[in-house]
């Protein structure tokens, strides 16, 4: 299940399909030719992670200010 357009997933759905990248190559399923794609694939997933993860972060960050004004 490759993502069309990883962009507009969400965090759930980013880690899931990190974690099915992360089983093929432990498994040694994938051929040298498909791993290049499957690493550029996990590097904007946890682009996508990361970023979503800031967000929240930040988020969380003025609730809290708000709060203890």
């Amino acid at each position: 299940m490759e993502v069309k357009n990883p962009q507009k997933i969400g965090y759930a759905e980013a880690k899931k399909r990190l974690q099915e990248i992360v089983t093929k190559m432990e498994s040694d399923e994938l051929g040298i030719d498909e791993l290049s794609s499957y690493v550029k694939e996990a590097t904007d997933l946890i682009t996508i992670c990361r970023k979503k993860l800031l967000e929240t972060d930040a988020e969380l960050q003025a609730i809290y200010e708000k709060m203890n004004v």
